[in-house]
């Protein structure tokens, strides 16, 4: 299988030469602007109609209880018209009012309710106008932001292979920020209900200010994945992150190899062409079916249970029925392979299915794919068959149809991108994993099996550091030896190993994929495991406390507490 598209995003040449700092200014208007702009005219005519109240209950004059005239003063005036005018209802008379001052409470009263009426219409009006709303959109999505203390990725689409990551990196609890054009696939986030708060906003991905907005300049902004359907955008994104924010990987997906070409100018980590990666993942599946069983089982969100695993496929015939680039770039892929590939198009009707070990149904139109697979089956039951899935409302007709392999361009690219996620060093050996023969690879998945079982495990990297590794450091500080083989054993029953199978020994910048379980550790040696949540709070306990890594290396029993030591010194 050929290897993924990658460059080194920390690369030494840059296209950058000047430090700009990130941009945030999105065009829009903050939302107390906006509503001091658009309510100055009424609020002007409430506080016109309060000053002739006031002024005119001052002037007018009354009489007191003893018959002598008098006026109200502007703050008593004031104080009355306020409770009036507001319907309050409050009462706090000095002398009862003369007609003439009755008359012009009545007027101001009224005039006070219309100003009133005035403003609350006026106000409901803005609250309901699209642009005040997206104003108080992005000034608390901006808080939100602002306000993220752990460290994120900045989520570029939300369609269906964006939304499957989403899932995911909410499930492995990873926090996140989604940028998408489609205000209407933002709402669909809403309704997700994922666990964790994800600030997300509708804006254009090829605005550097709107990925500045959405944190692309964060100090915790940890890498960046451009999974929009279109690749402009996606080259746009590639573009911004590698002149504004060079220190951060960008991952991106792409349907095209000409813009495979561009966007590998701007050094992403990895760009990954489904369309090309299925054609390979195909291949793998013909010449070397355990190969690809175990590569897609390690690529699986954590407890998936392994796929199941078809016979090699004789050479033959194949045939291509698609109405784009996708099966243009499948059929490379197997004429690389030395297989014999006619391409059909569907505008021709159903093909002749005559001498064809295997027939792949590539059109945008998932019923059309579904009826030629049917017919084929139907006409050569040994048919080895690929159906290509462009929506999910499917899924279920092609569970009960069970075609030989299924291509979904998102959920292929979704899941490639989790496990580079999970760890660089974890990528590596999947791609070692897909570099190995047949033979091979049922070897290793026999010996993956026989420590874990058929259900993908946790991938855990342990560095042997006196941050995350103290009890074992402070061993070797002693001049003791610890092997993969120690680590690996049950810290209640050295006898017994832990659920955890070891994957990697990296010491400095040298690899070793699949190493030996006699090979001795040092302090900054660093441990890839495939494990289990069990198997982790028992390795713990091998980290982290003495009389555990004494216990499995040497097989001592020594007392765990400090009273316990001390009551043994005492007895000894």
């Amino acid at each position: 299988m050929p290897p993924l598209v990658t460059r080194p995003w920390m690369s030494t040449r840059r296209l950058r030469r000047v430090e700009v700092d990130v941009p945030t200014d999105v065009p829009s208007t903050e939302a107390i602007f906006l509503v001091l702009r658009r309510m100055r005219f009424p609020l002007v005519v409430l506080i016109c109609i309060f000053a002739i109240s006031v002024l005119g209950l001052s002037l007018i004059p009354g009489v007191d209880d003893e018959g002598k005239q008098w006026r109200m003063t502007l703050f008593d005036s004031f104080y009355f018209i306020s409770y009036t005018a507001m319907t309050i209802g409050f009462g706090e008379l000095n002398y009862t009012f003369t007609a003439a001052q009755r008359m012009w409470v009545t007027a101001t009263i009224y005039a006070s309710v219309t100003g009133w009426t005035y403003v609350f219409g006026s106000l409901v009006s803005l609250l309901q106008e699209p642009a005040f709303r997206r104003a108080v959109n992005l000034q608390r999505f901006r808080s939100r932001v602002k306000g993220i203390h752990e460290p994120f990725l900045l989520l570029v689409g939300y369609g269906q292979a964006g939304r499957t990551l989403a899932n995911a990196l909410d499930h492995a609890g990873r926090r996140i920020v989604v940028v998408d054009e489609d205000a209407d696939r933002i709402d669909v986030l809403t309704t997700d209900q994922l666990a964790g708060d994800v600030p997300a906003i509708a804006g254009d991905p090829r605005n550097p200010a709107q990925l500045g907005l959405a944190g692309m300049g964060h100090p915790l902004c940890e890498g960046i994945i451009a999974m929009t359907a279109d690749d402009e955008t996606n080259l746009a994104v590639v573009m911004a992150a590698d002149l504004l924010r060079p220190d951060v990987p960008v991952i991106t997906r792409c349907s095209e190899r000409t813009n495979m070409a561009r966007m590998l100018d701007f050094t992403p980590q990895a760009v990954i062409n489904p369309f090309d990666r299925y054609g390979a993942y195909l291949v793998t599946a013909l010449h070397r079916p355990a190969t690809y069983q175990l590569s897609s089982w390690l690529m699986s969100e954590p407890g998936t249970e392994m796929p199941p695993l078809h016979d090699e496929l004789a050479s033959g015939r194949w045939m291509i029925s698609a109405d784009d680039r996708f099966g243009h770039e499948v059929a490379l892929d197997l004429r690389k392979a030395g297989l014999e590939v006619e391409e059909v198009s569907p505008a021709d009707g159903m093909p002749d299915f005559t001498g064809i070990v295997g027939f792949v149904a590539g059109v945008e139109s998932d019923t059309t794919n579904l009826s030629m697979a049917a017919h084929a089956r139907l006409v050569n039951p040994d048919i080895y068959l690929s159906v290509r899935q462009k929506s999910i409302h499917t899924t279920s007709l092609l569970r009960a149809f069970e075609p030989d392999s299924v291509f979904i361009a998102t959920d292929l690219v979704a899941l490639e991108i989790l496990a580079r996620l999970e760890s660089p060093l974890y990528w590596g050996f999947v791609e070692h994993v897909q570099g190995l023969d047949n033979d091979a690879a049922l070897d290793l998945r026999t010996r993956i099996t026989a420590r874990l079982d058929e259900w993908c495990p946790i991938s855990k990297l342990i560095p042997l550091t006196p941050h995350q590794a103290p009890a074992v450091c402070r061993w070797l500080d002693r001049g003791e030896q610890v092997t993969i083989a120690d680590l690996l054993r049950d810290p209640d029953d050295r006898e017994q190993a832990i659920s955890a199978f070891a994957y990697l020994h990296k010491r400095g910048s040298r690899i070793t994929y699949e190493p030996s379980l006699d090979t001795v550790l040092r302090r900054g040696d660093e441990v890839g495991l495939l494990t289990r949540t069990r198997g982790l709070a028992q390795l713990n306990d091998t980290l982290y406390a003495d009389a555990a890594i004494e216990y499995v290396c040497s097989g001592r029993e020594v007392p765990r507490t400090w009273a316990w030591r001390v009551l043994s010194r005492h007895r000894k």
